[in-house]
């Protein structure tokens, strides 16, 4: 069987507290989010949403705390902070949406929806669950906090008439050990937009 390069850090724990410089891109590198113009990001209306939803992390998953991001043409880079642990018991509340509905934090399938943010206030936490030997997502992990905020984007897009959009697979990390790494990533970050040219994701 060929060989895989492994993008995670093998055997470490992606839902243990710290701080993580994340990448996430679309499908080959499409330029869905906007455009560059004199170092200045101008955002599409996918790129939009997607800033939105990714300021919305923290209110739906608590132990989670952003740093610096920014939405570029075809990635999104990004500092997440686990700063505590998922709460065991989940609480939803419900309130009155814009259009006079009651609006729920969770689809049918009890899983947190991002989309439905713009209409109400969610305080739904998850129960965690440790990884098995099938190698299941930890609940409140990197990978479960990504993965649903890239399904939420691309959910989005099918219905606002982007059915062409679609992610990569994967996603790149970097964990943050000290002070110093944490305030030049943050720097890079801020300066993305004005290094496009040089942008290895480009």
């Amino acid at each position: 069987m060929r060989n895989r390069k492994h993008i995670r850090l093998r055997n470490f724990d992606y839902s243990s507290q710290g701080w993580y410089f994340i990448t996430i891109c679309t499908k080959n590198r499409k330029h869905s989010f906007g455009e560059i113009e004199a170092g200045q990001m101008h955002l599409s209306a996918i790129g939009e949403q997607a800033k939105f939803y990714w300021e919305e992390i923290p209110n739906h998953f608590p132990h989670i705390e952003l740093g610096e991001f920014i939405i570029m043409p075809n990635h999104i880079h990004g500092i997440i902070g686990i700063v505590g642990e998922p709460q065991i018991k989940e609480r939803t509340r419900h309130v009155v949406s814009q259009r006079g509905e009651d609006q729920r934090g969770e689809d049918q399938r009890g899983e947190i929806n991002l989309e439905r943010s713009k209409y109400h206030t969610d305080t739904t936490c998850r129960v965690p669950t440790k990884k098995n030997q099938f190698g299941k997502t930890i609940a409140g992990s990197l990978s479960a906090i990504l993965g649903q905020f890239k399904s939420t984007l691309t959910r989005w897009s099918r219905k606002n008439g982007h059915e062409n959009f679609a992610w990569q697979g994967r996603f790149h990390d970097r964990i943050i050990r000290d002070d110093r790494a944490f305030q030049n990533i943050s720097n890079y970050i801020k300066n993305n937009p004005g290094n496009w040219d040089k942008d290895k994701f480009k």
